[in-house]
């Protein structure tokens, strides 16, 4: 399956979604993106950058050397942080590392009024099909 056609599994299956991309934060690139409306391609470029500095920002990266040295876990590519959702206004964002390939994101954006637990199960259920097709 292409990533596209994943991205529109993810719109179709997961809860409110208004917009489904994935991003390689290695380096920053939107892979796809699926998305009811339009967007300025400046805003898409940022969200692909925010999500690579929300998951490897510096601080977040020495927080992350912090808790393997404390818990004498080696500094290899495992990585603590595997979700991270932010409410906006008036909606919800949440990026999620795939399981196979940790520098790739799914980040699913939905309507604040859907069920956080539903968003993050289906999205959770999309991981293993964007590995496949990267």
């Amino acid at each position: 399956m292409s990533l596209e056609s994943v991205l529109s599994q993810v719109q179709r299956s997961v809860p409110e979604c208004v917009a489904a991309g994935v991003v390689d934060i290695d380096t920053g690139m939107l892979l796809a993106i699926k998305t009811v409306d339009s967007h300025p391609r400046e805003v898409i470029d940022l969200v692909a950058a925010a999500t690579g500095d929300l998951f490897q920002g510096e601080n977040v990266s020495a927080i992350e050397r912090m808790f393997k040295r404390a818990r004498g876990v080696p500094d290899d590519d495992h990585h603590y942080f595997q979700e991270i959702v932010v409410f906006s206004e008036n909606l919800l964002h949440v990026f999620q590392r795939c399981r196979q390939n940790s520098n790739v994101v799914l980040v699913s954006v939905c309507r604040k009024k859907a069920n956080i637990g539903m968003v993050l199960v289906k999205s959770r259920g999309q991981l293993d099909e964007i590995d496949r097709a990267i």
